[in-house]
């Protein structure tokens, strides 16, 4: 069940690429139906809140009639940053499945895990490595991808 829904955050992820953004893509899952998608759009929409998951998370608020998304599994190809694991943490969503870890900028286990400290009225149940190989293959062709781009660019410049 995992990997199928995370399938459907990658392609979401994909949807980002092809825009040219930062390929994270995002599924919110209820009662094994899919009622909030969300891709990277930060660029395209000139706003730092345009991250994959708080487009799923506020696409499933209005599937759901209500913010909070209890008994939900977001699926996110890369495991989300400070800002989006606040978000899914007041959304109280039930349980978030990553593809991939951020070293860099993550916030479910790589820098902090603000899914699941006790401080907080609610906890998020973690699941983390699905379909991890094809979730870091399609950021780093993007970032392959754009280095290119930039090297054509600044040569044509």
């Amino acid at each position: 069940m995992n990997e199928k829904y995370m399938r459907e955050a990658l392609k979401q992820a994909r949807k980002a690429y092809r825009l040219g953004e930062v390929p994270i893509g995002c599924v919110i899952v209820y009662q094994d139906k899919i009622i909030g998608r969300g891709y990277n759009k930060r660029n395209t929409k000139k706003t730092t809140l345009a991250h994959a998951e708080l487009v799923a998370i506020e696409r499933a608020s209005k599937a759901m009639g209500d913010w909070r998304l209890e008994d939900c599994i977001m699926y996110v190809t890369l495991e989300p940053c400070q800002m989006c694991a606040g978000a899914i943490v007041q959304a109280r969503i039930k349980k978030v499945v990553v593809g991939t870890m951020n070293p860099k900028a993550g916030c479910a286990g790589s820098i902090l895990n603000l899914l699941q400290m006790k401080e907080f009225n609610h906890q998020v149940e973690l699941t983390t490595g699905v379909l991890e190989e094809e979730c870091t293959k399609v950021l780093q062709e993007f970032f392959q991808d754009l280095r290119i781009r930039n090297k054509k660019e600044k040569q044509e410049g």
